[in-house]
């Protein structure tokens, strides 16, 4: 479903049009504990696994707030098993910090695709945590 919002500058009115994040969809979120803060700017790859294969279904950069509301918005969840990369090398080289991590692949289960999966990560140079939030 799309969305329409007027943005007023000055007397122009400007139509701004977002589409709404459906309820059966994957969201992320980084949060950087050892800076306590958000990760802003970490890539999220996101793929299916058909046969023994990866199909690739999404590629998102985390907002300022850390998150990312859909990670594929051009795919409809099925079950079936999903991953998740969590691009971090370039987030802490940025940063001119050392990280023992390039990247972070989650993997998971999708049995119900009519339900919302919410996958964050908390991270740091040397580790990271991740569990099915809501």
């Amino acid at each position: 479903m799309n969305s329409l919002l007027l943005l007023s500058i000055g007397a122009t009115l400007l139509p701004i049009v977002w589409t709404a994040v459906p309820t059966a969809s994957i969201s992320a979120h980084v949060l950087d504990i050892s800076g306590g803060s958000p990760a802003k700017g970490i890539q999220i790859l996101a793929y299916i696994q058909k046969n023994d294969a990866w199909t690739n279904i999404g590629a998102q950069f985390t907002q300022d707030n850390g998150r990312v509301d859909w990670v594929s918005p051009n795919f409809t969840l099925i079950a079936g098993t999903y991953r998740l990369v969590y691009v971090t090398k370039p987030y802490y080289t940025d940063k001119g910090i050392d990280s023992f991590y390039p990247y972070v692949e989650v993997v998971f289960d999708i049995r119900d695709p009519t339900q919302h999966y919410h996958v964050p990560l908390t991270l740091s140079p040397w580790g990271y945590s991740t569990y099915r939030g809501s």
